[in-house]
């Protein structure tokens, strides 16, 4: 059974820097995009960044020149690094995978998300 393993996160004071990182565990036949959302309290779960198979790279505005997304496609796994923290960046934050879980000619890709991880900024 595939799952997405969530690890990294923590505290950090305003300015500080935190690394999330995510990874497959079980077989797969590629993973399509890799991204993570994070779920601030009192508010929607949003997407954060992402990256394609071929590096495409999205960041949502506010993180934009702070957070660097990336993936390792011999690990299946991405991790996301976090620097110049701020408050309003605390939240949980998910991995969430599009995973082809079945061979080829099989071109379907199923969601699969990590089970979160913690990210607090304080001072």
């Amino acid at each position: 059974q595939v799952q997405i393993v969530q690890s990294g996160g923590g505290l950090a004071q305003p300015g500080g820097s935190l690394r999330v990182s995510c990874a497959v565990s079980g077989s797969t036949f590629g993973v399509f995009s890799m991204s993570f959302f994070r779920h601030p309290p009192g508010e929607s779960r949003k997407l954060v960044a992402s990256i394609t198979n071929d590096n495409i790279v999205w960041y949502r505005d506010s993180v934009k020149g702070r957070f660097t997304i990336s993936r390792d496609n011999t690990k299946n796994s991405a991790s996301l690094e976090m620097n110049n923290l701020q408050p309003e960046d605390t939240a949980t934050y998910y991995c969430h995978f599009e995973i082809r879980t079945e061979p080829p000619p099989s071109k379907v890709f199923v969601s699969h998300w990590g089970q979160g991880t913690q990210v607090t900024v304080s001072s």
